[in-house]
């Protein structure tokens, strides 16, 4: 399948230039499609005015399974967006995904971002990068100025400004629940975590053998997850992501666990603040994930290719990636051009690269392929040392037991 499908498109790229039109069906689990249809696509159908691009959302949860049975039906979009590392990997091994290692801009990605959408070997780019997002804290600057507390830089920092928050009896100190797994998950271990296992050489320590989930390091994490719970308000345990979006959109919470994804939830709701995980003890070394959340890829079924490799094409460009990133603030562009930030939270977050090391999420790489998922475990253990049913060292012995079960280093 990779050897065809490098064929055709070397093919495609000496032929002449032709007048192409179809229609694309881009599948994708984010809500962004008035942002694609009124901003994002308009640009690309200035160059190409007769391929129309349709834009399909699937609701996040629902994503890989309903792709992948469209997929098997023939139905599936002729554009893939695609999340990173093992679940587009199994796509593309599936032969689903069209090689695009040698397509014109690949080049303007460096092999950090690639390395997302590759074979282990790195012989193969099956998607093209498009962005990562950044974690951190969202804050309600009005609040914490009625408080009178600061942006906190330790850990002891910022369970006093919980403490401060709660005593004043006005707000809830945290905006987030534990109905929706996903979100203890991603905007609290994965979140916190790095600052504690050291991001890269933690992250590759445990894919290497040289690091154990129960080592003292996963164990704190979990500690300080465990305290959250106390400060995130009555019925929390039933709050979905949306609840929470909501209580700190309309004031009723002073910060919120955040992705970058979720700036523009917030943007013109409040003054809006933001700061990066607490390090453990002030002056230490900091570490954020910014995880390469999403690429773009070509269903190799499609019956429109060529039409599909042009879009794919002018994503990899400059004018795409400042459009892209302005466009959805907090969603930042992959690519090595220069490009201005305008929203001053997404200006912020990128900004900690400057000063923190970058790793991604240590689930995501080779350590969910096996039964039981690294993935769903944190998603488990996250909310059971929140609700209190679960220790943190129980929770860090859950997670190296199962992977030792299935993952040989």
């Amino acid at each position: 399948m990779k050897h065809k499908s490098r064929l055709y498109l070397l093919a495609l790229l000496a032929m002449p230039t032709v007048a192409l039109s179809g229609t694309l069906t881009i599948e994708s689990w984010r809500e962004d499609g008035d942002t694609w249809n009124n901003v994002i696509l308009p640009a690309f159908n200035k160059a190409h005015p007769d391929i129309k691009v349709d834009y399909r959302h699937t609701t996040a949860t629902d994503y890989n399974s309903a792709l992948n049975d469209r997929l098997a039906s023939g139905s599936a979009g002729d554009i893939i967006t695609c999340r990173p590392f093992d679940d587009s990997l199994k796509l593309f091994e599936a032969g689903h995904l069209v090689d695009l290692t040698d397509i014109d801009g690949m080049e303007n990605f460096p092999s950090f971002a690639q390395s997302a959408w590759q074979t282990d070997d790195g012989a193969v780019t099956f998607c093209l990068p498009l962005a990562s997002v950044i974690h951190g804290f969202f804050y309600n600057k009005g609040i914490f100025a009625e408080v009178g507390v600061k942006e906190p830089t330790t850990v002891e920092e910022f369970f006093a400004a919980l403490e401060a928050i709660k005593a004043n009896g006005k707000y809830t100190a945290l905006a987030m629940g534990t109905n929706d797994k996903w979100e203890a998950a991603t905007m609290g271990f994965q979140n916190i975590g790095p600052n504690y296992w050291q991001g890269e050489d933690g992250r590759i320590g445990l894919i290497d053998g040289e690091g154990k989930l129960s080592n003292p390091e996963y164990v704190a994490v979990f500690e300080q997850l465990g305290q959250w719970g106390a400060y995130m308000g009555e019925g929390f345990q039933t709050r979905t992501y949306n609840d929470a979006i909501a209580m700190f959109a309309d004031g009723q919470a002073a910060i919120y666990p955040a992705g970058s994804w979720d700036i523009s939830a917030f943007s013109d709701k409040m003054d809006l603040g933001v700061f990066r995980p607490p390090v453990v003890n002030g002056g230490d070394d900091c570490f954020i994930s910014d995880h390469t959340d999403i690429g773009i890829g070509i269903n190799a079924n499609s019956k429109n290719i060529d039409e599909a490799l042009l879009l794919i094409e002018w994503m990899s460009s400059e004018e795409f990636a400042e459009l892209f990133t302005n466009a959805l603030p907090g969603f930042f562009s992959l690519s090595n051009h220069f490009i201005n930030v305008d929203n001053s939270t997404a200006q912020t977050m990128i900004g900690w690269r400057e000063t923190c090391d970058s790793t991604i999420r240590n689930s995501y790489q080779i350590l969910n392929r096996g039964t039981p998922g690294l993935e769903t475990e944190i998603w488990e253990t996250s909310v059971g040392v929140i609700n209190q049913t679960m220790t943190p060292q129980d929770a860090a012995n859950r997670l190296q037991t199962g992977l030792e079960g299935w993952y040989k280093p």
